[in-house]
């Protein structure tokens, strides 16, 4: 396209932890860049939660990092999907989270939070920052033959994003000397921090507990002095290079990313961009992407609806129309719309499975099976137990709202436990000692959690006396998950089917034993609470489920996740493939994608630090090709 005709270099569509990073990073190298995003700015919406839904808990539900399960169904910015895990409608129905109808409308699926506003999901996540094992990186960089995805290269791009503020002994360091065995990042522009509030460490009850997990994990888990002398050597921090290059388990904590303990992501960073630089990156908030243009092969612009709450997911969707504007790019277009919206759009601009398209009426410009296909996601259960008493010391007095006890001591020095995201205790290991990588991050949770279902925030205030430990299971085998079009409107949600477990393409079943083996393992950290009274029941799994069988139903019936990924891969268009190395979408041209989709496999624990590491690979490698003329 001719520059004089167009609105900026770059169109990036959707802030979040990719979106937002690859379009602040191109405007500070120079390029003109224009950021979509189709919700408003989270700190200055109205919206109430899922007691009282007409209030205001804004800015609140974004800022105070323990309100992060109550952001997620805060109405300003909420995206509410509802998921199948199943096919067969007999299966998904005996999961208790299963819902029918929402409003009067018909759902069939899981809630399955997301978040439609300025940053995406990382306005609603739970902040925690734990790196990728080096072999997700290895693996794309032996997949497609590209050196510069291999874990040596791409720990520069967490270094570049990072500004870490919980090994202060090692920033001086590398402040004075230059000396950083860590490989953190001390510079970047996301700040990660580690909250211990004082308030937890003289909670007796809670002191118990973590002494006594940590012990027994520690007993359990095997190789004693060598874990012992990579905790000694990291202190707990997962992030260690020298514990990512050793594929180490053990006892750790959970860093998180908030600054002066208030939540930090994307958000902050294209506003701080967009203020240095404003002839740079411009953010077009209330931008809900319909289609890419193009004229040939070459992607030129986005059409966009302008107006709020257009996605039918929105909470309290208006259900408008929008007025239809289009905007064009001298360069590319970006898409960023994470798992679920990235396909959904490819597909509506008629680039995807062609089966899928002329079923619904789309002309097909690249016929690329992948697109919406390779869906991934973790596993996770909660082991649920009732402490035997009224409530943690700590939650005296809780209500997490504005003016409790807890909230006045954040509000007044940004200290106390709501600076954590309600985390006392992290653990990773092995589910089996022959998995190549350790596969399970355990961690022990102060609160009622049992997954995800409407009004499920509201059990955090309701119940204080409850100690859930979730148990995550990564580097999942199954492959099996789809995305695909609902309608050819694009304000409806695409149909998502993870096609969890036997439905999908695990055929060894491991996925299944690897969750069964953690509940078996936290159930061995429970023991000796239950022994020493602290604990008054397990309500679940139960107290009767106990055989390996009634442990797979229970995981079968009542498993969850949220890290979808990887419905855009990259790899060879051959075997499913929709990206090159570079992010360039296959068959046409000026087009990428940089989200948690471009994954092949999905990778590490908890995914937004490897999306981010994603938006600034990107960001580097398309300014690159810019300068050389590609």
């Amino acid at each position: 396209m001719n520059e004089r005709h167009a609105d900026c270099d770059y169109i990036v569509v959707g802030s979040g932890a990719g979106g937002g990073t690859v379009a602040a990073r191109l405007a500070e190298e120079g390029f003109r860049v224009i950021l979509l995003e189709a919700g408003g700015d989270p700190r200055r919406l109205h919206g109430g939660d899922a007691i009282d839904p007409t209030g205001n808990r804004l800015p609140d539900d974004y800022d105070v990092p323990v309100f992060h399960a109550i952001s997620t169904e805060n109405n300003a910015m909420k995206w509410d999907y509802y998921v199948r895990h199943y096919a067969d409608d007999a299966q998904q129905r005996r999961d208790p989270k299963f819902v029918e109808t929402v409003d009067g409308t018909k759902v069939d699926g899981i809630f399955y939070p997301r978040a439609g506003t300025l940053g995406g999901c990382t306005a609603h996540n739970a902040m925690i920052m734990v790196y990728p094992h080096n072999e997700d990186w290895d693996g794309i960089a032996q997949l497609t033959g590209d050196s510069s995805w291999s874990s040596q290269c791409m720990r520069q791009y967490f270094q570049k994003l990072e500004n870490c503020h919980h090994r202060p002994l090692y920033r001086w360091l590398k402040k004075l000397l230059g000396v950083n065995p860590t490989r953190h990042g001390f510079d970047g522009w996301l700040q990660t921090e580690v909250a211990i509030p004082k308030a937890a460490l003289e909670d007796e009850d809670l002191d118990k507990v973590i002494a006594e997990s940590a012990v027994t994990a520690f007993r359990t888990s095997g190789n004693e002095i060598e874990r012992l002398g990579a905790f000694i050597q990291s202190k707990g921090d997962p992030n260690d290079w020298r514990l990512v290059v050793g594929n180490a388990e053990g006892v750790r904590y959970t860093p998180l990313a908030t600054r002066g303990h208030q939540r930090m992501g994307t958000r902050e960073r294209v506003l701080d961009v967009a203020q240095r630089h404003p002839d740079r990156l411009r953010i077009e908030l209330d931008a809900l992407a319909t289609r890419v243009l193009f004229d040939g092969e070459q992607a030129i612009g986005v059409e966009y609806l302008k107006g709020e709450r257009l996605y039918r997911a929105h909470g309290g969707n208006a259900g408008g129309a929008g007025e239809m504007r289009q905007i064009f790019a001298a360069r590319e277009v970006i898409l960023c719309g994470g798992a679920f919206n990235t396909p959904q759009l490819l597909m509506l601009s008629g680039i995807g499975p062609a089966d899928e398209l002329q079923k619904h009426g789309i002309p097909v410009r690249v016929d690329l099976p992948g697109v919406g296909r390779n869906l991934q996601d973790r596993y996770e259960v909660g082991v649920v137990n009732r402490m035997n008493f009224d409530h943690w010391w700590a939650l005296e007095g809780a209500k997490f709202a504005k003016g409790d006890p807890q909230y006045q001591q954040w509000e007044k020095d940004r200290s106390g436990v709501y600076t954590t995201n309600g985390a006392v205790l992290a653990l990773i290991k092995r589910s089996y000692p022959d998995r190549p990588l350790p596969d399970l991050f355990c961690f022990g949770l102060l609160g009622l959690f049992r997954g995800y279902f409407p009004g499920y925030s509201k059990l955090f205030p309701e119940h204080l006396n409850y100690l859930t430990w979730c148990i995550l299971k990564a580097h999942t085998n199954n492959r099996g998950g789809r995305i695909t079009l609902r309608t050819t409107d694009p304000r409806d949600p695409p149909d998502i089917n993870f096609h969890y477990f036997e439905e999908g393409t695990d055929a060894t079943g491991e996925d299944l034993e690897s969750v069964v083996a953690g509940i078996k393992f936290v159930r061995t950290l429970t023991k000796p609470l239950k022994t020493r009274g602290l604990i008054a029941e397990e309500e679940l799994p139960g107290e009767a489920v106990q055989t390996d069988n009634d442990l797979r139903d229970f995981v079968r019936n009542q498993s969850w996740g949220h890290h979808a990924s990887c419905t855009c891969a990259i790899g060879p268009r051959e075997q499913g493939g929709v990206l090159d190395s570079r992010f360039r979408v296959y068959g046409v041209k000026g087009l990428r994608v940089a989200d948690a989709s471009v994954f092949p496999r999905i990778p590490g624990f908890f995914i937004v630090s490897a999306v981010y590491m994603i938006g600034e690979k990107a960001a580097d490698v398309i300014a690159t090709d810019a300068r050389a003329g590609r």
